[in-house]
C-alpha cells in the first residue's frame, strides 16, 4: 500500500506457506477452488502464490461485482474455501455455508477453523499442465465465463514480457488496477516478482485526487494503466491548455509545445517513469498522438483473459502509432477470413492466436470452450484486426460490433467513437447500427450540461432544443470526417454514465436501451 509497511521478498516464502498450510489444515487439498476477493493490497499477492503452490486453484473475484454476481461465481466455481478482505465480508454473507473463510488481513480462519504450525507445511509439486487459476471475465457481451489458466500459461506469459520490459530490482511499480484482472496479475504481480521490482499499491480508485499524490510519493518507474487514466489527464489539463496557445495549430510548433508538454507530464507521473503500459481497451487517436509527439513512454498491448492475457506488445521506443506492436515472443498470431483493409493495406480479419499462454477452456462450459476454438486448434478472440508487412499487429474492433453497411461495407464503431469523443462537449460515447443507420449514444461532460440544466426554469422544450442543437453539431463535425457509409444518421443524448467493466470498457451488451 502507499506509505504503508513494506513486505521484503525474504518474508514471501514464509506467509505464503503460514496460509498454505491454514488452508490445508481446514482441509483445503491440490486441486480444490479457493476464492480471492480483496482490494489490492501485498497479502492478495501473498495469498495468490499461497494457493497457486499448494496445489489449489485461485478464483479471483473483482471487487465490483455484486452479492449475487459472487455468490454466482463461488457456487460455479465450486469454491472450497474463500479468501476475503473486512470491506467485502458482506458481499460474500450468501456463500458462507460450508466454507472455509479467511480474513486477509490476518490469515485467520473466522470460526472454529483448525490452525496450523506456522513453518510445517511442505508445498506439493505442481506441473505446469496444473490448473493455476479460473477468472471470471466481467465480459462486454453478456454472462461472464470461467477462463483456465494453468501455470504454465501464466509464467510463460510473465517470462516472455521481458522481451518487451526488462524489469530491474530497482524499479518501483504504481499498481492501480485490480490483481483479480489478469493484466495487471500476470504482468504488475507475476512479472514483476519474478524480476525483483518494488510493487506499491493504490488502495482507492485513480482519480486525479488519489494518483497525482501517490505519484509523487513512489515516483514510479513502470506503470500499467487502462486508456481511460491517460485520457482525463490529457483531456482535462494538457490538451486544453495546449490548444489556448496561438501557434499550435502549426505543425513545428505544435509538435514543440508537445514536447514540452511531455516534461511536465513526466513530472507529474514523479519524474521517473520510463513505462507506461496501456492496455484493455483501445487508446483514443488525439491521445496518443499528442504522446508520440510529447516522447512520453507510452507502450500498447493487446491480450485478452483467455490469453493469460499479453499476445502483442512493444517497448516505448518501438511503439508504432495505432499498432500493438508484434506478436509476444513464443505466441503465433493469424488473420482469419482475411479481405484487403484500407487501414493498413493489410488483408484484415479475425484475429486468432496459438501459444503457450492459451487458456486450457471455459469451466465447466465445454460448449463454450469448444467455439473458442478452431478445428485446428486456435483461439479465436473475436477482434478484428490486421498484420503488417514488419508483423505489426493493428485492432480495428470486436466482430461482434461490427455493422454492416447497405452496401455490404463494414463499419467499425470503436473509430467512430474515438472521433466523437475528441469533441470538448463529450465526456464518452457509444455507437450501434440500426434499421434507419449508425446511431450514437452521447454523454456530454458536466460542464458542458451545467449551462442548458439551468435552462430548464425558462421551459423544458427550450433546454431540449438547446441540447439537440448541440448534439447535431456534433454529429455534423464528426460526419465530417467519415466515410459517406459509416456517417452517423442520429445522435441521442445519454443521460447517465454507461456501465463499465473494470477496464473501463462500456458493458455493450446493455445498450442500446432507454432510461
Amino acid at each position: 500500500m502507499v506509505g504503508g509497511n513494506p513486505i521484503p521478498y525474504g518474508d514471501l516464502l514464509p506467509r505464503a506457506r503460514a496460509l498454505a498450510g491454514l488452508l490445508a489444515a481446514n482441509a483445503v487439498a491440490p486441486g480444490d477452488r479457493v476464492a480471492l476477493l480483496s482490494e489490492n493490497t501485498p497479502n492478495w499477492g501473498v495469498a495468490y502464490f499461497a494457493i497457486a503452490s499448494m496445489g489449489a486453484v485461485v478464483v479471483p473475484i473483482l471487487t465490483d461485482f455484486t452479492t449475487t454476481q459472487i455468490g454466482n461465481i463461488v457456487a460455479h466455481a465450486g469454491c472450497r474455501a474463500i479468501v476475503v478482505s473486512g470491506r467485502q465480508g458482506e458481499k460474500i454473507a450468501d456463500a458462507r455455508a460450508g466454507r472455509v473463510i479467511v480474513r486477509i488481513e490476518d490469515f485467520s480462519v473466522e470460526g472454529a477453523g483448525a490452525a496450523a504450525a506456522a513453518g510445517s507445511f511442505d508445498f506439493p509439486p505442481v506441473s505446469e499442465d496444473d490448473l493455476a487459476a479460473i477468472i471470471y471475465t466481467s465480459g462486454t457481451t453478456g454472462h461472464s465465463k470461467g477462463v483456465m489458466l494453468t501455470h504454465g500459461n501464466i509464467v510463460s506469459n510473465a517470462r516472455a514480457t521481458r522481451t518487451i520490459l526488462e524489469i530491474e530490482p530497482s524499479d518501483r511499480l504504481l499498481s492501480i488496477l485490480p490483481l483479480a484482472h489478469t493484466y495487471e496479475c500476470t504482468l504488475g504481480l507475476v512479472a514483476a516478482l519474478m524480476q525483483g521490482a518494488f510493487i506499491s499499491y493504490l488502495d482507492k480508485a485513480p482519480t486525479a485526487a488519489a494518483l497525482v499524490p501517490a505519484l509523487a510519493a513512489v515516483r514510479p518507474t513502470i506503470m500499467l494503466s487502462v486508456p481511460l487514466v491517460m485520457e482525463k489527464i490529457c483531456r482535462s489539463k494538457v490538451l486544453p491548455e495546449l490548444a489556448k496557445r496561438r501557434l499550435y495549430t502549426v505543425p513545428f510548433f505544435r509538435k514543440l509545445f508537445n514536447l514540452l508538454a511531455g516534461i511536465k507530464l513526466r513530472k507529474l507521473f514523479g519524474g521517473r517513469i520510463r513505462f507506461f503500459g496501456i492496455g484493455g481497451a483501445a487508446l483514443a487517436p488525439d491521445v496518443e498522438a499528442f504522446l508520440a509527439e510529447a516522447r512520453f513512454p507510452y507502450a500498447i498491448g493487446y491480450g485478452l483473459t483467455e490469453t493469460a492475457p499479453l499476445v502483442a506488445g512493444a517497448s516505448p521506443s518501438r511503439t508504432h502509432l495505432r499498432s500493438t506492436g508484434p506478436a509476444l515472443e513464443g505466441v503465433q498470431i493469424r488473420i482469419a477470413g482475411a479481405a484487403p483493409g484500407a487501414a493498413t493495406g493489410a488483408a484484415e480479419g479475425e484475429i486468432q492466436v496459438r501459444g503457450p499462454n492459451v487458456m486450457r477452456g471455459y469451466y465447466g462450459d465445454p460448449d463454450r470452450t469448444a467455439e473458442a476454438f478452431t478445428d485446428d486448434g486456435w483461439f479465436r478472440t473475436g477482434d478484428l484486426g490486421s498484420v503488417d508487412a514488419r508483423g505489426r499487429l493493428f485492432i480495428r474492433g470486436r466482430l461482434k460490433t461490427m455493422i454492416l453497411g447497405a452496401s455490404g461495407e463494414n463499419i467499425y464503431p470503436e473509430e467512430i467513437e474515438a472521433l466523437i469523443n475528441q469533441s470538448p462537449y463529450v465526456g464518452e460515447s457509444l455507437v450501434y447500427g440500426e434499421a434507419s443507420g449508425v446511431t450514437a449514444l452521447v454523454l456530454l461532460k458536466p460542464e458542458v450540461l451545467e449551462p442548458f440544466l439551468a435552462m430548464v426554469q425558462d421551459g423544458i422544450a427550450k433546454a431540449e432544443a438547446s441540447i439537440n442543437g448541440l448534439l447535431e453539431r456534433i454529429r455534423r463535425e464528426v460526419n465530417a470526417q467519415l466515410a459517406s457509409f459509416s456517417r452517423v444518421a442520429r445522435v441521442e443524448l445519454q443521460r447517465v454514465s454507461f456501465e463499465k467493466t473494470p477496464t473501463q470498457k462500456i458493458k455493450r451488451f446493455l445498450y442500446p436501451r432507454r432510461d
